[in-house]
This record gives structure tokens, C-alpha cells and sequence, in this order.
């Protein structure tokens, strides 16, 4: 089984893709995969840096994520061209690996997180998709805390998101995350037995 995986800034993503994995799951990360398209040599990354100019780069030819942060949070339309430029090689490369971890085990749960997955018209990959949910204050205070933000900036962070409410009105499953560690790890638990995995 392939299930997709999302939630919005800051809401632990990564904390239930980890338990999943824990318990079996393989997993597909969209954001990991979206770093490697934005490593030297790689085609995307030339293609984003003769759009934005060589200033998104650091000294050693590395991508300035918080330079080219600053640029695309500030500016929706500059967004919008960097998502063009990176998201089909991005959701190839996703659909390549789920598919081939699911030939590879095909009775097994193979887990794809991917923070935009809504926002990308992804959800037709997946006859499941997760959401890890916690509600839009403590969102924003966590993503102040975890990345040294002002409210204002981690609430244009939030604003380039789809509202968390509308996400989780979409799910098939919500995994509140808004309690400690042991009542996400509960909810997991409850989602791999509901699956019948072992």
C-alpha cells in the first residue's frame, strides 16, 4: 500500500513519518528529494539560478536556501516560478521511487511525505492520505521556535501553505499531533493495526 503523507509547516511530519518507518514503513521524502534537485551539477538548479541570478548562490556553488527563502516568501509570483522550474522533476522522481518500493514489497506500506501535497494536486496518487495535524497557533509557534522566526515572518511562511482546517477536512486519516510524543505514538499505533501490517 502507498499512502501519502502531509500536514503543514511545523506540524511534525516528520516525527510520524519516523514512527511509521519504525515500525516497518518505507519512506519517500519530498522534501529530501527536493534538496538533491537543488545540489551542484544537478539540471534544476542551473535552471533556477539563470532565473533568479548567481546571488542565490553561496561561495562553493551551493544554493542559499535562506537568500532564495527571502525571495520567494516575499514574492508569491517568484514562488510560483521556482515551484515551475522545480516540481516536475520533483514529482517524477517521487513517483519513481514510490513505485518502485512498492514492486519491491508489495504487501508492505510504503509512506510518501510530502509538505505540499494538496497545494501540488498530488492527491490523486494515493487512495489514502495522512494529515498531521495541530492547530494554526501552535503551528505558528513552533515554526517561530524551530527556525528563530518573528510572527510575521512564520506567518508568511504559513500563508504560502493551504489553510491547516482545509487539510485536515481533506484527509482520510488525521493524526493530531498537537498533544506529547505518547498520544502521536498512540494514533500511530492505531493507524498500523487499522491497516492490519505486522
Amino acid at each position: 500500500m502507498i499512502m501519502g503523507l502531509t500536514g503543514g509547516i511545523a506540524s511534525g511530519k516528520s516525527t510520524v513519518s519516523a514512527l511509521l518507518v519504525n515500525k516497518g514503513a518505507r519512506l519517500v521524502d519530498a522534501d529530501l528529494i527536493a534538496r538533491e534537485v537543488m545540489l551542484p551539477g544537478h539540471p534544476v538548479l542551473a535552471a533556477v539560478v539563470e532565473q533568479f541570478g548567481s546571488e542565490i548562490l553561496l561561495p562553493d556553488g551551493a544554493l542559499d536556501r535562506a537568500r532564495l527563502g527571502e525571495i520567494i516568501f516575499r514574492q508569491p509570483e517568484a514562488r510560483q516560478m521556482l515551484n515551475e522550474l522545480t516540481h516536475p522533476a520533483i514529482r517524477q522522481e517521487i513517483k519513481d521511487r514510490m513505485y518502485r518500493l512498492h514492486e519491491e514489497d508489495p504487501e508492505g506500506l510504503v509512506i510518501v511525505d510530502i509538505p505540499l501535497l494538496y497545494e501540488s494536486g498530488l492527491e490523486g496518487l494515493f487512495t489514502e492520505i495522512v494529515v498531521v495535524y495541530v492547530p494554526r497557533e501552535i503551528q505558528l509557534a513552533r515554526l517561530m521556535e524551530r527556525n528563530g522566526l518573528s510572527r510575521e515572518q512564520a506567518e508568511e511562511r504559513l500563508k504560502a501553505q493551504m489553510d491547516i482546517e482545509l487539510k485536515r477536512s481533506k484527509a482520510s486519516v488525521v493524526i493530531d499531533n498537537s498533544g506529547d510524543r505518547t498520544q502521536t505514538e498512540s494514533q500511530v499505533d492505531h493507524l498500523w493495526d487499522r491497516l492490519g501490517l505486522s
